[in-house]
């Protein structure tokens, strides 16, 4: 990835990790809790694409994976962010923009879902069963609601930031630059400067060698 990529992603993650742990967490909401850093792993694979995706979504895993209070195995939220990673960066917008509010909060609601069906499955392979005691219906449904409410006000600006990185405006600044620049010249105004000035030179050499000549001819005299 690129470094504006890696440390815009960075930076995004590490605040979305941190809401999610003090604030969403404590809130005490009946079922599931909203999914912060989910929604930013959506947000940057809709711009960024499959690969950087699923980089994107197996670090935040991992950093949500070890990030206390953690009581999960290190690597099992890591391989769920990475497969919605990938698979979220494999229907991203054309040019990383969306055209309407239908398809990304479809996604949304999949992902979700989704996300939370994996957890469950890989935590059953490893003997966790706490989803059967919480109820897995419960937890898909409210998983589905907190994250469609949560999106509106997250991806569109995730989305937004990460496109700002792609454009780098320093580059566009200095094409800008020389845009004007060469604009500049094709309209021959730098080019009448120039020669306005070459002119005034001359003639003040001119004028020199005329004073000078005659200041000569009268000591010849």
């Amino acid at each position: 990835m690129r470094i504006n990529r890696t440390l815009l992603s960075t930076a995004l993650v590490v605040v979305a990790l941190v809401i999610q742990v003090s604030v969403l967490a404590r809130l005490q909401l009946p079922g599931a809790v909203p999914d912060l850093l989910l929604l930013t792993v959506l947000g940057l694979a809709f711009v960024y694409g499959p690969v950087s995706g699923s980089l994107i979504g197996f670090g935040a895993g991992l950093l949500a994976d070890l990030a206390p209070p953690a009581d999960h195995a290190a690597g099992r939220y890591a391989l769920v962010l990475c497969v919605i990673g990938y698979l979220a960066g494999m229907i991203r917008p054309e040019n990383g923009q969306l055209k309407s509010a239908f398809a990304p909060m479809a996604v949304v609601v999949a992902a979700a879902i989704g996300s939370t069906l994996l957890y469950a499955g890989v935590g059953a392979l490893v003997g966790d069963t706490a989803a059967r005691h919480v109820g897995l219906g419960s937890l898909l449904f409210t998983a589905a609601v907190y994250d469609l409410l949560l999106a509106p006000f997250t991806v569109p600006l995730i989305m937004a930031l990460a496109r700002r990185t792609e454009n780098d405006p320093l580059a566009e600044a200095s094409s800008g630059g020389n845009d004007v620049a060469a604009g500049w010249l094709a309209s021959g105004t730098g080019l009448r400067i120039g020669n306005q000035r070459g002119g005034l030179r001359a003639k003040a050499a001119r004028n020199r060698a005329s004073r000078a000549g005659r200041i000569k001819g009268v000591k010849r005299l």
